[in-house]
């Protein structure tokens, strides 16, 4: 099972299927355990660069944003680098904390019992080809675009298509990664309807990118108030 480094273009996308993974598998463990990965999962998000694979950060720091003391960190790193989870890349010494790298093959290994529970899409897309976990950005040759507008037809069913090609040209890696295989319903009063296959794609949508995409579809029809999108 191979898990593409979430940096580059697509790197928020792949971020936050790491994290939906982990925090899946915490919400359904016990207590225990549920405290162990959202400890892990808080650090990752606060201290851990992405793109250099470091996790570089003093245990009394962790302490402190785990309300923890000392030794419940000490133990909690140990049970990581037994689970294979993290790495040691370089030991702590007088003057400089230790340094760690993520394990992203075998965190996804030991979640992927719960990406059914995620959904289907989920499933699907973590389980491709790591070169086609992210769709790649069509190449411009002459008039191919992206995101293709129909010729010759009323002003509504041209509309998403404009709102599309609109968005990708501010946000390419977005708009190739989440709204391809998206379709209109139209509109209904001011509200812009969006139908989205996969429940994971349109949760998604609907806390990370509509407040974003909403600016672009009312530059193009300012009579939109508001996006509904439905799976």
């Amino acid at each position: 099972m191979a898990f593409k480094q979430p940096v580059g273009p697509s790197a928020s996308a792949r971020k936050y299927d790491l994290l939906t993974a982990m925090g899946t598998l915490a919400l359904s463990a016990p207590p225990g355990e549920q405290r162990l990965i959202l400890r892990l999962m808080v650090a990752i998000t606060a201290r851990y660069n992405w793109a250099s694979d470091t996790l570089a950060v003093a245990q009394t720091d962790l302490a402190r944003l785990w309300s923890v003391d000392p030794r419940t960190v000490k133990r909690a790193m140990a049970q990581y680098r037994q689970r294979g989870w993290l790495f040691q890349k370089r030991a702590p010494g007088r003057g400089r904390v230790g340094e760690y790298g993520l394990s992203l093959e075998r965190l996804m290994q030991d979640t992927s019992a719960l990406w059914p529970a995620v959904g289907s899409d989920f499933v699907e897309r973590l389980s491709a080809p790591p070169a086609q976990q992210t769709p790649p950005r069509p190449q411009m040759q002459g008039t191919v675009v992206p995101f293709p507008v129909p010729a010759g037809t009323d002003e509504e069913t041209r509309l998403w298509p404009l709102i599309q090609r609109a968005f990708d040209q501010i946000e390419p890696a977005q708009a190739q990664a989440w709204l391809g295989n998206v379709t209109s319903a139209g509109l209904e009063g001011n509200v812009l309807v969006l139908n989205v296959p996969g429940r994971f794609r349109a949760n998604y949508l609907r806390t990370h990118l509509v407040s974003r995409l909403l600016p672009v579809a009312q530059r193009i029809s300012p009579q939109i108030a508001t996006i509904q999108i439905n799976d």
